[in-house]
């Protein structure tokens, strides 16, 4: 047996020929790492085919971030690696996805989330913005609107997002809201290449701003949407995130660029006022939560949708969902979400009001199983008709940071575009959820000054035994809901990792269709469509999802990114 030899390389540390050489680093925590996953972890993990597309899981040990932008998923790892919390890791990314997927979400939107400590209970973040208050049903009623058209000035709510990210910073941060802000204000004065994802939206959805002459003078450069690989600036937006980035909230909330967002909102006959923003707050709340497999599933109490969520997975907690084949798994799915969203819209508005049931009734053990006794395997039940707008658009990021605190976080500004109202001095373009607000006069989403409206972005985790064990979210307006139920199952019940469980084919029961992608085998379509469900295949990708998994026995982040958006799940 030859001789072991030893050499010496320029840090001065040995090692025995043959052997890894490490580099030094100072351990955050002791690890027990095993080269195999647990047996009753993600039993599928090892399955991927790696001659066929797709996304492998990843993997990573200190902590990580996900978004569906490849620039915001980078920011929040930089905040990461500079020891910043995962909050703050979060709200770097989304404030940077408000300038460089700006038909997605803004700093005119809204934003919800949902955090996890190392210690304490989880905390559920409501930044959404009312409708002005001198907004009236009778007025809307009398200027003969049987609802709020989505490009009017009155489905401008005020903007809750920077609040919401003041907030946050200001609760959990380590480094400071000036340099959180920094990548959002280097991309929109040094510009920002826009990818392929965003560019195919922009182009398909460039009429919501080509009617308002300062929208289209700003994002459609030329007269149209910029291709893939065009540069793209946005200065009046980096003024207003400097202000902010300088002064707080009052950067955003008073002063010249509250004057100018309220000056465009009147211009366009709104009734919003300054005091409309000045008094603005964002709030904590406690999740909701209910189990799902052994499991825990939160998410944010209404105005959101997220009740839904809940109800959905309680559903489909009484079913054994592992043993069957993909057409019944979409079959239950599609009859639970029914069953959950037809709730929803008829009971949830803003609590404050006293406009939402009771939750512990919604979720409890009688009414779910009055629920799911109405669902026949072998027979789709009717559909319930949706008389309110398409709910479309937004971005959601998961971060987990080296403490092991976790985050989802969410924005929207509702419809692509918004409203297609844009404030061309503060560089602010508005949503437009307030036109989800209804105008019928007992129905709990009545509108009326002061008032939350119905919302549908929701934040979610998951917990096991009193820990987290995954941040995620899953935009797609008003599909968020069922796919928070869908992820779930194709984890917890089918054994996918966040990743294969994110590419798994996607479907969605709404109104009286059964939408599913393209990947559904004919087949399968078949087999639904002898149900008595109405089928279409989707014109577009169903949502998209970022998720991370938090694997506290071995130590280890499993994180994912939709492969039908632009970004990426990053570790260090």
């Amino acid at each position: 047996m030859a001789a072991s030899t030893t050499t010496r390389n320029e840090t001065g540390l040995t090692r025995r020929a043959g052997s890894c050489m490490h580099p030094p680093h100072r351990a955050t925590r002791p690890r027990q790492m095993r080269v195999q996953p647990p047996e009753d972890l993600f039993p599928r993990m090892l399955q991927r085919d790696f001659q066929k597309p797709g996304r492998s899981v990843a993997v990573s040990d200190r902590a990580m971030a996900a978004s569906s932008h490849p620039l915001a998923t980078l920011a929040a790892v930089d905040i990461l690696r500079e020891g910043g919390h995962a909050a703050e890791a979060a709200v770097a990314a989304v404030a940077l996805q408000s300038v460089i997927d700006p038909l997605m979400t803004g700093l005119g939107g809204d934003c919800f989330a949902l955090v996890a400590g190392s210690e304490g209970e989880p905390l559920a973040l409501n930044g959404s913005g009312p409708a002005p208050q001198a907004l009236r049903r009778g007025d809307l009623v009398e200027r003969g609107l049987a609802r709020i058209p989505d490009d009017s000035v009155h489905a401008v709510t005020v903007p809750g997002a920077v609040e919401a990210w003041i907030r946050l910073v200001e609760r959990f941060g380590r480094l400071g809201l000036e340099r959180v802000l920094q990548p959002a204000i280097r991309a929109a004065e040094d510009g920002f290449c826009v990818t392929p994802r965003v560019a195919y939206d922009w182009a398909a959805y460039e009429s919501r701003v080509s009617s308002h002459a300062p929208a289209c003078e700003q994002y459609l450069p030329g007269g149209s949407a910029p291709a893939v690989g065009a540069r793209f600036h946005q200065p009046a937006l980096a003024r207003t995130l400097r202000r902010i980035a300088a002064e707080g909230r009052a950067g955003f909330y008073e002063g010249e660029t509250a004057a100018d967002m309220v000056r465009t909102l009147r211009e366009a006959g709104g009734v919003h006022t300054e005091e409309d923003f000045a008094r603005f707050r964002a709030f904590e709340t406690e999740p909701v939560a209910a189990p799902y497999k052994g499991h825990e599933l939160l998410e944010c109490p209404p105005n959101g949708q997220g009740i839904a969520a809940l109800m959905i997975a309680r559903i489909l907690d009484g079913f054994e969902l592992k043993p069957m084949g993909e057409a019944d798994r979409i079959h239950v799915l599609a009859e639970a979400t029914k069953l959950g969203y037809a709730m929803r819209d008829a009971v949830i508005g803003d609590p404050a009001r006293g406009e939402t049931l009771d939750v512990r009734t919604l979720l409890s053990d009688r009414f779910v199983e009055t629920l799911r006794a109405r669902i026949r395997m072998d027979e789709a039940a009717e559909p319930t008709a949706w008389t309110g707008p398409n709910h479309r658009d937004t971005v959601t990021v998961s971060v987990v940071d080296g403490d092991r605190n976790a985050v989802s976080i969410i924005n929207s500004i509702f419809h692509p575009f918004g409203s297609g109202i844009y404030a061309p001095g503060a560089g602010i373009l508005f949503q437009n959820r307030g036109s989800g607000f209804s105008v019928e006069e007992n129905h709990p989403n009545v509108v009326d000054g002061g008032k939350l409206p119905f919302h549908t972005i929701i934040p979610g985790l998951l917990r096991k035994e009193k820990r987290t064990v995954m941040a995620f979210g899953v935009m797609g307006g008003q599909y968020q809901a069922a796919g928070h139920a869908h992820l779930l199952s194709q984890m917890l019940d089918v054994g996918l990792d966040p990743q294969a469980a994110n590419e798994a084919p996607r479907s969605f029961a709404f109104g009286d269709t059964l939408t599913i992608e393209n990947t559904v085998p004919k087949a399968v379509r078949a087999d639904l469509e002898a149900r008595g469900h109405r089928t279409q295949v989707a014109e577009a990708p169903l949502g998209g999802c970022q998720a991370i998994w938090i694997d506290h026995e071995r130590g280890v982040l499993l994180g994912s990114s939709d492969h039908r958006k632009d970004g990426m799940a990053l570790g260090f």
